[in-house]
């Protein structure tokens, strides 16, 4: 799909404004796939590399009402630029930034070299040296800006990420499950008055690349100072949730929940492991449920029997927290079973 001409227009004023083409040229663009919360495009100009144009988009394409504020553009480009002092193969380069028309460029990556790891989980193919390679990367950044007053005031997105992730999630779950409101509400209010390293908000298989030096992180637009739990969590529960999406490979999905975890919390050095596993324990069934019942329902679950299986999971541990990350998993290996 291209752009329109109206579009296009503005987006090529924006390309020669930061000099990634002249004017004149006749870039292609491709509209990219797979995001709900921005445009982007593939750019591409004879004789020179490709790359990509990323633009927020203020309604997210979700089947319910989500806005979001679209200055949290700005704050990606800051998580990556941050990311990139400490793990600079983990980000893609940024190539050019235009504040008028909210939207930046990147490097184009290639898919031959550069392979999606929803794609992989899809296929079954969970290797626990991914799963390793993505929280060992993770952990390096929340262990770089943990602390860092710097860090913390250049990201003061705090309802950015409300919008984006506690409402969206946690909140209009509580909606759907009056009953379980107190403890989503809980869930919420520790997240938000948590403030210890810079998060990156959207780990998901769907937002990291693995390439040929390691996985690459995409998508920081929910980047905010505050809870790792937060990052942690939301990766492990893509873990649980595609045992929906593969029967056949849910023992290595789980062999992976459990590589994450323990390469992660084996760096973590900022504050107790300990205290911090019980958060991300805490906060991983809200997330859980959310999948089904909020306003971001992973698009593989479609059955309501499927969704029954989460559910039965999700609102026990909910309503009796678990301290520890193996409860969780086990509980799930008991429903799937």
């Amino acid at each position: 799909m291209t752009l329109v001409a109206a579009e296009q227009g503005e987006v090529c004023d924006a390309l020669v404004r930061m000099g990634l083409v002249r004017s004149g040229d006749s870039p292609e663009f491709e509209r990219l796939t797979g995001g709900v919360s921005s445009d982007i495009w593939k750019v591409e100009v004879p004789g020179r590399p490709a790359f990509c144009v990323k633009r927020a988009l203020s309604q997210l394409r979700v089947a319910q009402e989500w806005k979001a504020p679209v200055e949290r553009n700005g704050y990606e480009i800051a998580w990556m630029q941050t990311a990139a002092a400490v793990v600079p193969q983990a980000v893609p380069r940024i190539l050019g930034v235009d504040p008028q028309a909210r939207l930046f460029a990147m490097e184009y990556l290639d898919p031959g070299r550069y392979v999606l790891w929803k794609q992989q989980l899809r296929d079954g193919i969970a290797l626990v040296d991914t799963a390793q390679a993505a929280a060992r990367a993770l952990a390096r950044v929340h262990a770089a800006t943990a602390g860092q007053i710097q860090v913390a005031e250049r990201f003061p997105t705090d309802a950015i990420f409300h919008a984006i992730r506690l409402e969206p999630y946690l909140l209009a779950t509580a909606k759907r499950h009056p009953d379980l409101a107190p403890a989503l509400n809980t869930l919420v209010e520790t997240t938000a008055r948590t403030k210890r390293a810079l998060v990156h908000g959207d780990v998901s298989p769907k937002n990291i690349l693995i390439g040929p030096d390691g996985p690459v992180f995409l998508d920081a637009e929910c980047a905010w100072y505050g809870d790792p739990a937060f990052d942690v969590a939301f990766c492990l529960n893509h873990l649980l949730l595609k045992a929906v999406w593969n029967r056949g490979a849910v023992d290595g999905f789980l062999a992976c929940y459990d590589a994450f975890a323990a390469a992660y919390f084996d760096r973590v050095t900022w504050e107790s492991p300990a205290d911090l596993e019980q958060r991300t324990a805490r906060l991983l069934p809200g997330l859980f449920l959310a999948r089904v019942d909020g306003k971001s329902p992973v698009e593989y679950i479609t059955q309501d029997s499927d969704r029954d299986l989460v559910r039965s999971t999700a609102i026990p541990l909910l309503r009796q927290p678990p301290k520890h990350l193996a409860q969780i998993r086990d509980a799930w290996k008991r429903t799937l079973q």
